[in-house]
């Protein structure tokens, strides 16, 4: 299927690894000029040779920003003045108990997962609608619909996200612009597996997810992580004219983890 996007402009932010990584080279796969962004610029160049070692033709564009603070979102916007496509990607997460969560832990996610996709969907959004076409996706969680307990501020924030992206989509009524989000489930990325190898020390990595997945995440239909690249090519084709009809929705694909039918 040919998602139209040759000649269009993605900014993903926090594509130098993981999920990111893998929205940018399904982006990238179908034609579309990509900004691979990450903090420093040793990562962005390594997440560069990475894409091109399956797609050297891979047209990529480096940006070195952290965009969890104001001053990062101004300086990719003052690199990256209008795009087609922008994938608010950029998150941060950690498991600790509701009591041990400081008022400085809430303020640093909510920073960081809330307030990078509002500032950059502020700039962004508003040239989209100007010029009548664009797509904004927000990478949300199932933590967003299934709060996780060990993670009451991370599945806070990205709760939130729901709500912003339904909001912008409002704005958007009577135009070819859309916005959306996609909430991956558990998807085997490196800090994950680090994460799912802490839990189960002396275990090798594929017994240690079967255990996490039959104990932690028992309600998953497909009983295993997400490869990073199913993430990558849902959004792909929600950025796509193919989902020109999808709009001020949320895209589960989390393994049906979430136990409803709405």
């Amino acid at each position: 299927m040919d998602l139209d996007l040759a000649g269009k402009t993605a900014l993903v932010t926090a594509s130098s690894g993981g999920i990111g990584l893998e929205i940018a080279r399904s982006l990238a796969a179908e034609g579309a000029r990509v900004t691979i962004n990450g903090r420093s610029a040793s990562a962005v160049d390594r997440a560069i040779a990475k894409v091109r070692e399956t797609r050297p033709d891979a047209d990529l564009i480096p940006l070195v920003a952290d965009n969890g603070t104001a001053e990062g979102c101004a300086a990719t916007i003052a690199a990256i003045p209008a795009a087609d496509i922008l994938v608010n990607n950029l998150g941060i997460y950690e498991a600790v108990g509701f009591f041990d969560e400081t008022d400085e832990a809430w303020q640093r996610l909510f920073e960081v997962n809330v307030m990078s996709g509002v500032r950059l969907a502020r700039h962004y959004l508003k040239g989209m609608i100007e010029r009548g076409a664009g797509r904004v996706v927000f990478i949300s969680s199932e933590s967003g619909i299934s709060p996780a307990p060990e993670m009451a501020h991370y599945s806070a924030t990205k709760t939130i996200q729901l709500g912003i992206s339904r909001s912008l989509a409002e704005l958007t009524k009577g135009t070819r612009v859309t916005v959306n989000s996609v909430l991956p489930g558990p998807t085997r990325t490196e800090s994950v597996e680090q994460f799912i190898s802490s839990v189960y020390p002396g275990l090798d990595l594929a017994e240690a997810e079967r255990r996490f997945m039959a104990e932690n995440r028992p309600s998953s239909l497909i009983a295993r992580l997400i490869d990073p690249k199913e993430i990558g090519d849902v959004v792909a084709f929600v950025c796509s004219e193919r989902a020109s009809a999808i709009n001020g929705s949320n895209i589960r694909a989390e393994g049906g983890l979430i136990r409803s039918a709405f």
